[in-house]
């Protein structure tokens, strides 16, 4: 199996149907030594928001909080710079 330029890889379906992985599933990545684990993300019962809806929640109204911030000031924020 090749690794795009991204970094993406395609699970094969016989394994995607094995675990129950289907379109629009969600899967978290695991480091065991040398070994990358996929794992199926286990979602709580009941409706609820996917992580990306959670994270777009998260974020909402950022890009306008702080229009006070220089260039600078913001890329210091973002890299960590001390």
């Amino acid at each position: 199996m090749r690794v795009s330029s991204k970094g993406q890889v395609t699970i094969p379906k016989p394994l995607r149907d094995r675990i129950g992985i289907g379109a629009g599933g969600e899967v978290e990545f695991g480091l065991d030594g040398e070994t990358i684990t996929v794992r199926k993300t286990q979602r709580p019962a009941g409706p609820g928001p996917t992580r990306g809806e959670r994270l777009v929640e998260a974020l909402r109204g950022t890009a306008t909080a702080n229009r006070d911030l220089t260039t600078d000031e913001i890329m210091k924020l973002l890299r960590g710079d001390d």
